[in-house]
């Protein structure tokens, strides 16, 4: 179900994160061009972050544990507007537009990338309870490293990659990676970090993505909104 929130009705359900997490840093890619469309995405009026109320109150439970561990959330991306998803379908299907190919999928032909699901015409995002996130370290004034870009279209975005995220063992396991990339061990146990305070509040990981995370018990996990990000 497609539904538009405008007004007094949006500012009931959804939240400014920073709002709720003051300390979180926001790099919103999709409202500038270092994505891998490489334009600014239709429907991000703003460079901020929105989230239902119950995910934004969970990520701050999430923010004050990491940051009694010497980190801040850094949010790329949360509540996404379908106008959003349309673009990328949009763009999914120019298949002579490679501008952004060499940063976030070198190793995929374009024409692959709805096909195999990295592109697809509805999202998470789009419920308002899913975001997608790093850690900031604070002693380094850096991201944490963890050994490859969001929106890494790849194996080597996924989770058990070099890994067993269930264990938390790393394995070094690199045969998802056609290229033969690995991450280290300390790079996987940067991964770990992430993934384990998101769960510890109520997040669910996403299998593909190291950055994806939905709130388990989504106050809307059968509605699309279309309001734009302002």
């Amino acid at each position: 179900m497609l539904l538009s929130f405008t007004g007094a009705k949006a500012q009931t359900e959804f939240v400014t994160i920073t709002d709720v997490v003051p300390d979180a840093i926001l790099e919103i890619r999709y409202y500038g061009t270092y994505n891998f469309v490489g334009d600014r995405i239709d429907g991000y009026l703003a460079p901020t972050a929105l989230l239902t109320k119950q995910a934004a109150d969970s990520l701050k439970a999430v923010s004050d544990e990491v940051k009694a561990k010497g980190y801040r959330l850094k949010i790329y991306d949360a509540y996404r507007p379908q106008i959003a998803v349309d673009h990328f379908v949009r763009w999914s299907k120019d298949i002579p537009d490679t501008r952004m190919k060499e940063y976030f999928y070198p190793d995929l032909a374009k024409d692959v990338l709805f096909p195999q699901e990295y592109i697809c015409e509805k999202s998470g995002h789009t419920r308002g309870s899913t975001l997608d996130l790093t850690l900031f370290d604070m002693a380094t004034e850096k991201e944490l490293d963890m050994g490859g870009t969001f929106d890494w279209f790849g194996g080597e975005s996924h989770p058990d990659f070099c890994g067993n995220p269930e264990t938390g063992k790393y394995t070094g396991d690199n045969h998802k990676s056609p290229t033969g990339r690995k991450i280290t061990k300390q790079q996987w146990e940067n991964r770990m970090i992430l993934r384990r305070a998101m769960m510890n509040h109520g997040f669910k990981p996403f299998e593909t993505e190291w950055w994806h995370f939905t709130l388990k018990n989504e106050p809307f996990p059968d509605t699309y909104f279309t309001f734009p990000v302002k």
